[in-house]
């Protein structure tokens, strides 16, 4: 079995570009690259990597291929174009990106834009068209179920389109039987269309700080994810560094392989690499 971690982060602060991490948060307020990451990886027998933008620059898309061609233990990138630009110069941009063979996705972050329905404006939605058009996956990250039900309303409205929904889109982990129930129901409306994946990444606490969860909090949404999507479309991450803040990279790989301890081991095998594998192409 091949294990495929399909959400790492790496930046370089030095080169400018990001405006997170910042001082409020020294733990990540540093340059991370692949080699902090490496001896985590190699404790867990993972052997390849997926590195996800963390932000809306070319600076860091330009840093994660640099870490690529660094690293053969990096497999994708999953990249950033400006959705929200005229679709000409977002074609510009598209079709350099695509260029590099590394590229399996793309990704905006779209749960910080500040603008209700961001991803649903008219030049974003023809961009996702023309994303969808080559058949590369959108990864989508989200913090708050409007945010997801607008993925809703973005995959009715584009044909083909291949959704990718970052760290399970942010389950109310430590909330209420409500909150589960309305987190639920939009997953669920997105696990209909079976081009639909999910990434089991990032479950930190909603509550309180965010490495306040238990395994005991956490496997329930594994649990749900698993009913709606099945270990076929469901995708392991580790969400490094960001992991650090919710309690460390160990401490979320035990909670999920706690949750997955039901699965066969074909089962087990799709959700930690190889739904990764056939989603980004690898």
């Amino acid at each position: 079995m091949m294990i495929i971690d399909s959400h790492v982060h790496v930046w370089d602060l030095a080169r400018g570009g990001y405006d997170w991490p910042d001082a409020s948060v020294p733990q990540l307020h540093r340059t991370m690259t692949l080699d902090d990451l490496t001896p985590t990886l190699d404790a867990r027998g993972i052997d390849a990597v997926v590195l996800v933008q963390a932000a809306d620059t070319a600076v860091d898309t330009q840093n994660m291929l640099e870490e690529a061609r660094r690293h053969a233990r990096v497999r994708g990138v999953v990249a950033w174009a400006d959705l929200g630009a005229e679709p000409a110069a977002f074609g510009a941009q598209f079709d350099q990106l695509r260029s590099e063979p590394v590229v399996v996705g793309l990704r905006n972050l779209m749960h910080v834009k500040g603008v209700r329905g961001w991803i649903l404006g008219e030049h974003q939605r023809a961009n996702v068209a023309a994303v969808a058009a080559v058949g590369m996956p959108l990864d989508v990250v989200t913090s708050t179920h409007d945010e997801l039900a607008d993925v809703v309303v973005l995959m009715e409205a584009t044909s083909g389109l291949r959704v990718v929904v970052d760290h399970l889109g942010k389950p109310p982990v430590g909330g209420t039987t409500q909150a589960r129930r309305e987190w639920r129901a939009v997953l669920a409306d997105i696990a209909a269309d079976p081009r639909s994946t999910a990434k089991v990444s990032g479950l930190s606490s909603a509550v309180g700080p965010l490495d306040s969860w238990t395994p005991e909090q956490v496997a329930p949404f594994i649990h749900d994810a698993l009913e709606l999507f099945g270990p076929d479309r469901l995708l392991y991450g580790g969400d490094w560094p960001v992991v650090l803040l919710a309690g460390g990279y160990a401490r979320a790989w035990d909670a999920v392989n706690e949750a997955l301890a039901s699965l066969d081991d074909a089962e087990r095998a799709a959700v930690l690499g190889g739904t990764a594998a056939r989603v980004y192409g690898l």
